[in-house]
């Protein structure tokens, strides 16, 4: 089993410098520690993310880190221009050795794609043209493309990515009909959603990659997202997390709320409920590697992607936190198979 993070960067209290040293710090532990890779998303105009360029975070993250393969989760391919962002794409994956990872989407929320003057109408459309371009822009010397929203002809692509022919590509899942898209492209995925649902999505996933003739052995990653806090004690690790959690969710419905609407895919406004739909976890050690060794099982996942920095989490119980679950967790995990698909 592999493992990952998934991180907001949400804003807390800590002033901006301050903010984005400790996380940097904390990313270099992950590395340390021997996690796989680190997941960044773009959000724009609201607390809930303070990389809205996350090239520019990630190109820290390259230089503070040694073996971690990082990359957004995802790129909001509306609000880019398709050439600019090929160039970063080559420049980070060159920068930083090959450990790159790339993930377009159509960007998760309306209100954020309108402050940029995109209709929400058009962001589908974008997203499949652009995407088709940025891929093709990344694997070829002149560049030429006929499309709706952009095209160009024959301009030098005078930078390439070090990984041929593209960096390993990501994509969120939440149907069945999106784990079939992935699969027949190749893409690693990610599911946010409970364990029951995620296993519909994996064997699904694994059914298409098999139809397709993929090899088993090489299945792409299966990832499953969960908040973790691990602490000295079940009671410090809950306290912990019952605090800090409620920050992270009114950054969360930080725009929604502005515009008296919601997101689309609501999380729990406390803690609690957070442990009642199982999408957290906050415990010692054991409790924690149980319940993640129980959530890889039913869901079928192969990627264990913990969120462990959320919102005014204090940087020593982030720490400590992390330090436990690699001394601990991860080793107890590391064995753990999930369940063939049906």
């Amino acid at each position: 089993m592999k493992f990952g993070v998934f991180d907001h960067l949400d804003r807390n209290d800590e002033p901006l410098t301050e903010f984005y040293e400790n996380r940097l710090r904390i990313i270099e532990a992950f590395d340390k520690g021997g996690f796989h890779g680190y997941h960044l998303a773009e959000h724009h105009s609201t607390p809930l993310g303070m990389a809205p360029s996350p090239s520019v975070f990630l190109a820290a993250v390259a230089q503070r880190t040694k073996k971690l393969r990082f990359g957004p989760l995802i790129y909001a391919l509306p609000l880019y221009h398709p050439l600019r962002l090929i160039e970063e794409i080559c420049m980070l994956d060159q920068m930083s050795g090959g450990r790159l990872d790339i993930g377009f989407g159509r960007g998760a929320s309306p209100i954020e794609l309108s402050i940029y003057g995109i209709v929400a109408a058009d962001a589908e459309p974008i997203y499949v043209e652009w995407r088709e371009m940025v891929l093709k822009g990344l694997s070829e010397k002149t560049l030429t493309y006929k499309g709706k929203y952009f095209s160009c002809e024959d301009v030098p692509m005078t930078i390439e990515p070090l990984q041929t022919p593209h960096p390993p590509m990501w994509y969120g899942v939440h149907s069945p009909d999106s784990a079939v898209r992935a699969a027949r492209q190749g893409l690693n995925v990610v599911s946010l959603d409970g364990a029951a649902h995620t296993r519909a999505l994996s064997d699904q996933f694994r059914a298409t990659w098999a139809e397709e003739g993929g090899d088993a052995a090489a299945l792409p990653l299966i990832g499953l997202g969960r908040f973790v806090v691990v602490a000295d004690s079940d009671e410090a690790a809950l306290a912990l997390a019952r605090a800090h959690y409620p920050l992270w969710w009114r950054n969360f419905n930080y725009l929604f709320r502005l515009h008296g609407s919601a997101p689309r895919h609501q999380r729990p406004d406390n803690f609690d409920g957070v442990l009642e739909e199982k999408i957290g976890i906050a415990g010692t050690p054991d409790r924690v590697a149980d319940f993640l060794a129980a959530e890889m099982e039913q869901s079928g996942a192969t990627y264990m992607i913990g969120q462990f920095a959320f919102g005014d989490l204090a940087f020593d119980d982030t720490m400590r936190s992390v330090e436990l679950f690699i001394d601990r967790v991860m080793p107890a995990l590391a064995g753990a198979a999930p369940v063939a698909a049906k």
